[in-house]
């Protein structure tokens, strides 16, 4: 479980990476706390932030249970699909909106994978006693 548990810190450190670039945007465009609008690069930069933190709740407990019940290698290998592909999204979405669908693909991928892992691995132990 060690490497399940360097990937939870990893993600972690990536999401307050991107909430040191939006304190970095505010105090580039002029948008301070707690104003959310009015300049397109502090928004995507914004949104990049609240969108990782909405796929967290679910990629999260998702790489915890599929590293339990599965494998925490392999549950480990789609941590870091999820890590590129966030930041990829990030480094898309800071350029243009239309550019985030390519690392939003590769993130929800490796999420998927890891819940439908996790309710198989857990479905399985709970019918093999």
């Amino acid at each position: 479980m060690e490497w399940i548990v360097l990937i939870t810190l990893l993600v972690a450190a990536e999401y307050f990476w991107l909430a040191v670039l939006v304190g970095k945007s505010r105090g580039e465009t002029g948008i301070h706390a707690p104003a959310c609008t009015g300049d397109e690069k502090f928004e995507r930069v914004f949104r990049v932030q609240q969108n990782t933190l909405e796929q967290l709740i679910i990629f999260f407990p998702a790489l915890w249970v599929f590293g339990y019940y599965v494998s925490a290698t392999i549950g480990a290998g789609l941590g870091v699909m999820f890590l590129i592909g966030r930041i990829m999204y990030a480094r898309g979405y800071i350029q243009h909106a239309d550019k985030r669908g390519p690392g939003f693909i590769v993130g929800s991928l490796a999420t998927l994978a890891l819940i439908l892992g996790g309710i198989i691995g857990i479905l399985l132990e709970l019918f093999r006693g």
